[in-house]
């Protein structure tokens, strides 16, 4: 985890949302392309090759990219590499990226759309004060202004790093705790605020395990070689901060703060039963969370955060908590204070003079996810202003950069996916009339945003000032705090939205029981409005499946249509449920991308619901589209193969090794290779599409094959 986004009031989004890709963590490497092995001869039913003289007209209307296929790999024995084996081989990793595919072709788009945006703000030379223009070109301009950061040095943290050494006694860590997150510091827990999953008509506090500078608990305590040098890199990192920012017994301090987190990581859950929404569902009244963390007052906290109206609290993670007051009780206050002011510098370093900013690119860029280089300056910059102003560029990057059409397209699909969800619901052999009507009702009741908010954020009250670049980050850090803590009390707002438009990505939320579709999605290689709608529909299409199945899922199936965590499963149909999410628990433990680690079958197994019903119900749905014709062949596929390859070419992606053990460890989804071969194997209209036969290295025997909704 790097310091950006790490803090206490988003810590909610992840757990909340189910996500098509999770956005912002560790990047999904995987082993490099090897050479293919000699592919037996191909059956009558494997595409035969594309000829050299393809029309452009039926290049536009395939909507798949042909230079990137692999004719030297069968399908039936490796689609993801046969779709997508040409790119990997040919494309190198970006020396400022730890993973390079689709999702970040596009991101990178976006970034280009909105570099143009924030520059013309940014080089105006007049900006009426208060105004959006003002507000990202002053943002803009002092996150670029190196010749000021690096003549302050460290003092653009000085007072908070004074107001941590002026903590006398540990009876003030409730203020000193709520100060921190709102200004966006990390520590040893989360607060944030959010719907009540058993009552989602209202708002109320969470608190959630937190405080470790390494991204997941498995860091601390794994011996193997390369997790032993990741913590002795972590303890040079701590000590590289403290030497710089002049504080004394730097190594000694380093070595104490890595033996607090070794403490808390081991007391902390870990994410498989962190994910359990049943289990991290702990309703408390303010006196019920005392009684649990004697000698930490909650009701100060939550009154210095402004959050004292608050109904109740849900603690995620109780035994987490009582660990951390015993903690708190025995860890002398030196000790503590070192702990917080390593959180205090490792949150600001990116946004400090270059020895700072290069000390976090070192531990958090190369020696975690394998970078070689830091993402130039512009780059960081344009993060920085979405950051703070996420809305006020995504409105005008939808100005300029999204069709009315797209969205109107968007809509029918959405319609043709949920009534192909409602079919499949009526078709499953497994489940009892009783639940089916259940399922049902829940499905009516979503809920669909696609392109960008129809009631925009208001920035008026988040001051931005000139040249002033750590007080314009906490400015805005304090305004989302605010912005968060003022919901409680009031209705639920319906109208907000998790992500912004410009994100390329999409989510599913339980309690709001909707999906959500920003813009920057909705280009290729995921909608390609001039291509054909069988490549639509394994793109795009499977992506909308992907998100409505999250509301099936192993944790989103637990929500009704109201969003209130309930059970609405007969007894029967729920062991039927388990025992085919168990299969497929099984069949991607077994996958093994990166020597001697799995993918975590039980961590990813939301996404992998979303990724195989996704796909078969956009299949399904592709199929009504038709109304009883026969698609046409286009540049030699047939319209099932064309909605296959949709889906491949979207996870096209590289990876590199660190990334990956990150990635393993901490993301709830599978690494994309498995996105496409460990789903297609367990359709049978994959099989009938490309003549996959026993033998083939892409068969899956019929009884092992997992199919859910």
């Amino acid at each position: 985890m790097s310091p950006k986004k790490s803090i206490a009031h988003r810590a909610w989004a992840t757990s909340a949302l189910g996500t098509l890709l999770l956005t912002g963590c560790a990047s999904a490497p995987q082993p490099a392309p090897t050479e293919a092995t000699p592919p037996p001869a191909a059956s009558a039913s494997t595409p035969a090759p594309v000829a050299e003289a393809v029309s452009e007209e039926a290049v536009r209307a395939l909507g798949v990219e042909l230079k990137n296929l692999d004719r030297g790999i069968r399908p039936q024995d490796d689609f993801y590499r046969f779709v997508n084996g040409t790119w990997l081989k040919n494309t190198p990793i970006p020396a400022d990226r730890a993973r390079y595919g689709s999702f970040i072709e596009l991101a990178d788009k976006s970034e280009l759309a909105l570099r143009a945006i924030i520059e013309e703000s940014a080089t105006a030379k007049e900006r009426a004060p208060g105004s959006t223009a003002q507000k990202v070109g002053d943002l803009y301009n002092s996150f670029m202004d190196t010749e000021r950061i690096e003549s302050l040095g460290v003092k653009p943290i000085a007072q908070e790093l004074a107001r941590v050494k002026g903590l006398k006694d540990k009876a003030q860590l409730p203020e000193l705790f709520a100060e921190l997150q709102r200004s966006g510091i990390q520590t040893p827990f989360a607060f944030f605020v959010g719907q009540d999953q058993k009552q989602a008509t209202r708002y109320i506090a969470y608190v959630s395990q937190s405080g470790l500078g390494l991204p997941d608990r498995d860091y601390y305590s794994k011996q193997e070689p390369r997790f032993i040098e990741i913590r002795a890199a972590y303890v040079a990192y701590i000590e590289k901060l403290f030497t710089l920012a002049g504080e004394k017994d730097a190594k000694k301090a380093a070595e104490a703060i890595l033996a607090l987190e070794t403490t808390l990581a081991d007391k902390s859950w870990d994410r498989v039963k962190s994910r359990d929404r049943e289990a991290t569902y702990n309703l408390k009244s303010v006196k019920e969370a005392e009684a649990l963390t004697p000698g930490f007052s909650w009701t100060r906290f939550f009154k210095a955060a402004g959050a004292q109206a608050t109904p109740a609290v849900i603690v995620r993670q109780p035994t987490y908590f009582e660990a951390l007051s015993g903690l708190v009780k025995t860890t002398p206050l030196p000790v503590l204070k070192q702990y917080l002011t390593f959180k205090v510098l490792a949150g600001r370093a990116p946004m400090l003079s270059s020895p700072f900013e290069q000390a976090s690119f070192e531990f958090y860029g190369k020696t975690l996810q394998g970078l070689q280089e830091n993402r130039p300056r512009w780059k960081r910059g344009v993060s920085a202003v979405e950051d703070s102003l996420g809305e006020a560029v995504g409105q005008l990057y939808v100005e300029r950069h999204f069709s009315p059409a797209s969205k109107q397209r968007m809509v029918e699909l959405v319609n043709n996916l949920r009534e192909a969800f409602r079919q499949g619901i009526d078709g499953l052999d497994w489940m009892s009339a009783e639940t089916k009507a259940q399922a049902q009702a829940k499905l009516s009741k979503f809920n669909v945003k696609i392109g960008y908010p129809d009631k925009w954020r208001d920035y008026s009250r988040l001051e931005i000032v000139a040249g002033d670049l750590l007080g314009n980050v906490r400015r805005g850090e304090a305004f989302d705090f605010q912005r968060m803590v003022d919901k409680l009390g009031k209705p639920i707002d319906r109208e907000e939205w998790g992500m912004p438009p410009q994100m390329v990505n999409a989510y599913y939320s339980s309690t709001m029981n909707e999906i959500v579709f920003p813009a920057a999605i909705l280009q290729p290689p995921f909608f390609n409005p001039d291509a054909d709608d069988a490549t639509n529909y394994g793109a795009i299409g499977a992506v909308i499946g992907h998100e409505i199945s999250h509301g099936f899922d192993d944790q989103g199936s637990r929500s009704d249509g109201d969003g209130n965590l309930r059970n609405w499963w007969t007894e029967k149909d729920q062991a039927g449920f388990k025992q085919r999410t168990s299969v497929l628990v099984a069949q991607y433990a077994g996958f093994s991308p990166l020597e001697s680690m799995n993918v975590n079958g039980e961590l990813t197994l939301g996404e992998n619901i979303g990724d195989l019903s996704g796909l078969a119900v956009a299949y399904k749905a592709y199929n009504m589209s038709l109304q009883g014709k026969a698609a046409p062949s286009i540049a030699g596929f047939t319209g099932p193969q064309r909605f296959f390859l949709g889906w491949a070419q979207v996870w096209r992606g590289l990876y590199r090794d660190d990334a990956m053990r990150q990635m393993l460890l901490t993301d709830t989804h599978s690494p994309p290779q498995y996105r496409v071969n460990g789903v297609v194997r367990n359709m049978a209209e994959f099989y009938e599409a490309f003549g996959v036969k026993e033998g083939d290295a892409g068969w899956l025997a019929p009884e092992k094959r997992v199919k859910i909704w």
